[in-house]
């Protein structure tokens, strides 16, 4: 979800956005290929070298930059399995994709091959659709890529040999049910369970802020034995803005805070896949919070990878919401039990 609070793009800026999909639309919605600039985060706390924190090892950021609008307002991420090609999708109604770039010891250098291509609605369009393509979140489950939609609630399907040309194929009921959905706090999250964990395989998603009457946070899994609603324990003033899952089944949730007194704040915690199930309110322990006193900013998307040692890495990417007072970010960390 874009953080309305922060945003401060103009008029100007969404014009940009909307022309540029107009012509992408016209040309059969070929990817729009530009250069992005990045300058290396090597230190994740402000004024330290430190690079432990927990469970955490801070292995790198970056901070984006371009000369066209069309980059920004990211909101999920999943990287591919050689653990440098990326694929996401924009709240504006666009796919974003690329490589991350790395050194011998795999920290984060560049990026390159970045690419953004507008999605198609289910009525076909990409111009006029767009301004309802509130995308949020997106996992990978075989040959279909399961993008999560705010406002229009739902949680459609796109082929995962490209996406960005074609409509949806199919949709997934999201089981809670609409009314329960705040039109710009719902489905921020889907991620998919690896198979022989204890969800196998399953689907779920996390809203934003949708609340029950405890003031916890309504999802479900959509699929399998344990199918239907559960809720996630909240922490106020925290929200979940993204999510996937460890090899061995266990959640990892990224979720953010905002106040003007309080600032913007990062959190990320991991929540036992056993525990999740119909009808449970689940939590689990908190392995980083972090605020402006470290390298952080409006935090959306997050991914889990492995690397070829069979070490686990987080990716996480920043929504700038086409502001000039946010920045577009990526942060990757390693696991070490």
């Amino acid at each position: 979800m874009s953080n309305r609070r922060l945003r401060a793009s103009t008029f100007g800026r969404l014009t940009g956005l909307f022309v540029t999909a107009c012509l992408m639309s016209t040309a059969q919605a070929e990817p729009l290929r530009f250069p992005v600039k990045s300058r290396v985060i090597e230190n994740f706390k402000v004024g330290s070298d430190e690079t432990r924190f927990g469970p955490l090892e801070f292995m790198g950021g970056l901070e984006l930059s371009a000369s066209t609008d069309a980059l920004g307002a990211m909101s999920s991420i999943t990287m591919g399995a050689d653990g440098a090609r990326f694929l996401g999708v924009m709240d504006t109604g666009f796919w974003f994709a690329g490589r991350i770039e790395r050194d011998a010891e795999g920290h984060p250098q560049g990026i390159s091959d970045f690419s953004v291509q507008p999605m198609f609605g289910r009525d076909g369009d990409v111009a006029k659709a767009k301004w309802m393509l509130d995308a949020e979140g997106l996992a990978i489950r075989g040959d279909k890529i399961l993008v999560s939609f705010e406002r229009d609630h739902r949680i459609d399907l796109y082929p995962a040999k490209s996406p960005g040309e074609t409509t949806p194929v199919g949709t997934i009921p999201i089981l809670i049910p609409g009314h329960e959905l705040r039109g710009n706090r719902g489905l921020e999250t889907v991620a998919v369970a690896p198979p022989g964990t204890p969800l196998d395989g399953a689907a779920i998603t996390v809203s934003e802020r949708s609340l029950n009457a405890d003031g916890n946070l309504f999802a479900a899994v959509l699929d399998g034995p344990k199918k239907g609603v559960f809720f996630v324990k909240r922490d106020p003033p925290y929200d979940a803005t993204d999510g996937d899952f460890l090899p061995d089944g266990d959640l990892i949730l990224l979720e953010r805070r905002f106040s003007i007194a309080g600032g913007i704040g990062m959190r990320i915690r991991r929540i036992p896949g056993e525990s999740i199930a119909a009808g449970a309110t689940v939590d689990g322990e908190v392995l980083l919070d972090a605020d402006f006193g470290y390298q952080i900013d409006n935090m959306e998307g997050l991914a889990v990878s492995t690397d070829a040692d069979g070490t686990v890495r987080l990716t996480l990417i920043s929504d700038d919401n086409h502001s000039i007072l946010q920045r577009n970010m990526l942060l990757e960390f390693r696991l070490v039990e």
